[in-house]
């Protein structure tokens, strides 16, 4: 079974710029969720975690596209991980920089303490989220990241040998059924953003790819499985799924179809695909790393004018709400344009031909 990109496929997909903001978005409103209290925007903002998984269901289809169209050329393995350092690692250590030489403000000891006790190897290997440690909560969110730098870490040389589309196919379904199994089992050992129990996101997204590269399915029929698999998701989360270690199968299910639809869909004119493709939600999805990996620092820095807006209640916590957004929003932009943009024009370095690669479109959080 030959693996090749549709004639259909375009190598950029801006819908999926739009889907990147809404995570974001989305877990930047939940972490402001108690500012909602009392306001009828704060169940829904309960739900803002799950931006995550529509992350890794975006980062596993793009990266997989990346892998099974470099495969057969060279530099296989330099180009990947060079671009993949490219993306990640210069944020990364900006981030954890700023929070460890700010300790008093960040996470509260002394510097010389923090630097001390911190654990360096774990944050070097991205292995963070496999052991019971208290990170600070302005670099709480690399938990995600270390997921997906795993999950690349063994994947990328699995799609290299593993020739067989139905080898890789079979080692995707195997953790898709065995992420919620996981999720059941409550190890001592396990942690709440262990590996094995959020793997199931980035499987599915890869299996997305490999199902699109492989199989001789016309794009209508891709768009109607993408279709019935939203309400299907969504239904699932609302009803049985909930509450249980299958709610996250359910998203996932959820958000594989709405990246289905988006990339089926893509260059229609509809209202829906006009949203995702260009305005505020492109934007986001164009500064979401930036956004993703500063927003709760930018919280902590100015936790001062939520304590003066403290006296106002409803009103003064969605001031405190806008106030967030507004600055996490500039501070991610000038991180963007003075800094993660100048160093990704160094990914044409690592590139087989100088025309725009998928991976120029990277969702890693």
């Amino acid at each position: 079974m030959p693996i090749q990109r549709p004639s259909w496929l375009p190598s950029y997909i801006p819908e999926l710029q739009g889907l990147r903001g809404i995570a974001v978005l989305f877990v930047v409103l939940y972490h402001c969720h108690p500012r909602f209290t009392g306001t009828w925007f704060y169940h829904a903002s309960l739900w803002g975690w799950a931006g995550v998984n529509l992350f890794f269901v975006l980062s596993g289809f793009l990266i997989t596209s990346i892998l099974l169209e470099s495969r057969p050329k060279p530099h296989y393995f330099r180009n990947f991980y060079g671009r993949r350092a490219l993306r990640i690692w210069p944020v990364y250590v900006l981030v954890l920089v700023v929070c460890y030489l700010n300790a008093p403000w960040f996470i509260g000891p002394t510097v010389w303490d923090a630097i001390r006790t911190a654990p360096w190897w774990a944050y070097i290997l991205f292995i963070q989220n496999l052991f019971h440690l208290a990170l600070p909560p302005a670099i709480g969110p690399t938990w995600s990241l270390a997921i997906e730098e795993q999950y690349y870490f063994l994947w990328a040389p699995v799609v290299r040998f593993l020739r067989a589309p139905w080898m890789l196919a079979t080692l995707l379904i195997g953790a898709l059924i065995a992420s919620p199994l996981f999720r059941r089992t409550h190890f001592h050992w396990m942690t709440p953003t262990h590996t094995l129990t959020h793997i199931d996101g980035i499987a599915m997204g890869s299996l997305l790819a490999l199902g699109l590269y492989t199989l001789p399915i016309s794009r209508r029929i891709w768009l109607w499985i993408g279709l019935a698999a939203m309400p299907v998701g969504f239904l699932a989360a609302a009803t049985i799924a909930g509450g249980t270690a299958f709610l996250d199968t359910a998203l996932t299910t959820l958000f594989a179809g709405t990246v289905l639809s988006a990339i089926t869909s893509t260059g229609a004119r509809t209202p829906v695909n006009a949203i995702l493709r260009r305005g505020p939600l492109a934007y986001y999805g164009r500064i979401s790393y930036g956004l993703y990996m500063t927003h709760i620092m930018v919280f902590v820095y100015f936790g001062w004018f939520d304590a003066h807006m403290d006296r106002y209640g409803v009103a003064g916590n969605l001031a405190v709400v806008v106030f967030r957004l507004a600055v996490c929003t500039l501070a991610a932009t000038i991180l963007w344009y003075g800094f993660e943009s100048r160093i990704l024009r160094l990914k044409r370095h690592f590139e087989n031909s100088p025309k725009r690669q998928p991976s120029d479109q990277s969702f890693s959080l």
